[in-house]
């Protein structure tokens, strides 16, 4: 009889944890202000590394844009050339790709293996030649409407 009335019994809730009580607890202050040395001194070296790199980046093209201005004629056509043979080659290598995985999934397929989509593929198969077969009885049946009208004009057709 015991048993029953402990089992039945629901201890009582515990008070939710929420953000607005974990925000209230006291903090950690030394914890806290080694993170925020640690985020200001980590945040002052990228800020120099990003001024730096600004200001080589603006030297350098104060420096270079002499030559690179008396030498934009002959930039220019190699630019373009690279850009049409980088494409070309890049195309050229995923139609390749895209041509071998399509022969395999064919080889696959007529082996009767059932790679991934053959279901949609017999199904699509069998939906054309349903189509076809109907065009074809409503060609002869069609057909033979005309063949009866044409003898209606010309008896002797």
């Amino acid at each position: 009889m015991a048993d029953r009335r402990t089992a039945g019994h629901v201890p009582p809730p515990r008070p939710a944890t929420t953000t607005v009580t974990l925000h209230r607890a006291p903090p950690q202050t030394s914890t806290r202000l080694l993170g925020l040395l640690a985020l200001a001194i980590s945040g002052g070296a990228l800020l120099l590394l990003t001024g730096l790199t600004a200001a080589a980046t603006l030297m350098g093209l104060i420096f270079f844009a002499p030559l690179i201005l008396l030498s934009s004629p002959i930039w220019v056509p190699i630019a373009a050339v690279l850009l049409v043979a980088v494409f070309g080659l890049l195309s050229l290598c995923g139609f390749g790709i895209a041509g071998l995985a399509a022969l395999s999934w064919l080889y696959r397929y007529f082996r009767g293996s059932h790679p991934p989509g053959s279901d949609q593929a017999d199904y699509a198969r069998r939906r054309i030649y349903d189509t076809a077969r109907n065009m074809k009885d409503y060609a002869q049946d069609y057909g033979g409407y005309l063949r009866s009208k044409m003898k209606d004009v010309a008896p002797g057709a």
